[in-house]
């Protein structure tokens, strides 16, 4: 027969009552992630320059112009030099993702407000990001700041594979 010490015993008891306590406390947790994802199940950014998530390749060159670079799985769009955009395609053509360049300077830079509804955590470095999923509206989308004297913004809109 084996002897536990007191500490053993005493061990054992303390890892069985947090084991316990936190499968009582998932279900919270659970719930409380769920209206989270409740409250904003649409993105408020889901379009840019009336582009969306599903618009065919065609309709995007005819509001966009020309691309700068041109395939079948991607454009890429230079409106200026602060402003550039990545356009990419599934194999019948329809948008899948919309990246978005802004570099400092540019005219109509979206902020976090503007997509999040808020303001988003600016770290130490000046840098920012955020991402948030839209599961019931089949995408996510993102917020990117870099660091430094000449911060380039991103922002991204990505269909979710189902």
């Amino acid at each position: 027969m084996i002897r536990l010490s007191r500490g053993v015993a005493t061990l054992r008891t303390t890892l069985l009552l947090v084991s316990m306590l936190s499968l009582i406390s998932l279900p919270l947790a659970s719930a409380q992630t769920r209206k989270t994802v409740a409250a904003a199940e649409e993105p408020l950014f889901h379009e840019y320059r009336g582009i969306q998530i599903g618009s065919l390749a065609d309709e995007v060159r005819k509001k966009l112009g020309s691309p700068a670079d041109k395939s079948e799985e991607q454009d890429f769009f230079v409106f200026n030099e602060k402003e550039t955009a990545q356009i990419l395609y599934d194999k019948s053509g329809k948008v899948v993702t919309i990246s978005v360049d802004f570099m400092v300077g540019a005219d109509g830079v979206i902020t976090p407000k503007q997509i999040f509804s808020g303001e988003i955590e600016v770290k130490p470095d000046g840098s920012m990001y955020k991402m948030v999923r839209y599961p019931k509206a089949g995408c996510w989308l993102s917020y990117n700041r870099t660091a430094g004297a000449q911060p380039l913004v991103t922002v991204t809109l990505q269909k979710i594979d189902r």
